[in-house]
């Protein structure tokens, strides 16, 4: 019978952690849901998977909910839903979207407040620039997003987030087509 030496056994977990890493890095990785802004769909305390490659290999479309670093602090991701693409013009009238002038149906959108006109309830229109996103919260009146974010150095908006920075897409979380009216 024959033994594996300490090496071998070594070298065997180092490979299995850097395969594990990379896994990680690349290709699937489990997303914690820490805040209300994607609720109903994506509930606090819930775990879903990212799905980190088919992004890598294509544009996000309308209605996929990713995972992107946060453009207004560096200390976490944030999870929303892309809304419009580049070439879309982007408008909401009184919390309500429209996409390229028409509106567009959300059966997914909750308002906590719908009697507060909060900041972005009444936005654009804006054309999205080529290879960037809009994204939502589907907890409108919770969330920070496209409509709010701010540079937190120099005040400036935040509209777009570029396509190539987004990590990943949520697999598992019903999806949405983002339709008109």
């Amino acid at each position: 019978m024959r033994t594996t030496s300490p090496f071998r056994l070594i070298i065997i977990i180092i490979m299995s952690v850097a395969a594990t890493f990379i896994f990680r890095d690349y290709c699937l990785e489990r997303i914690f849901v820490a805040s209300a802004s994607m609720e109903p769909t994506l509930p606090v305390n819930s775990r879903w998977w990212a799905d980190k490659l088919s992004l890598r290999l294509r544009r996000p479309n309308k209605g996929e909910i990713v995972v992107l670093p946060s453009p207004v602090s560096s200390e976490k991701d944030l999870l929303k839903r892309v809304i419009a693409v580049g070439g879309d013009t982007v408008e909401i009238i009184a919390k309500a979207v429209h996409i390229n002038g028409r509106p567009i149906e959300e059966p997914y959108v909750q308002h906590t407040r719908q009697d507060e006109m909060l900041e972005g309830d009444n936005l654009g229109p804006l054309s999205v620039p080529p290879g960037h996103v809009f994204l939502l919260g589907d907890n409108r009146d919770e969330s920070g997003d496209s409509r709010d974010w701010k540079d937190p150095a120099t005040g400036k908006r935040i509209y777009f987030i570029a396509a190539d920075a987004l990590k990943g897409r949520i697999i598992g979380a019903p999806q949405a087509s983002v339709n008109k009216k």
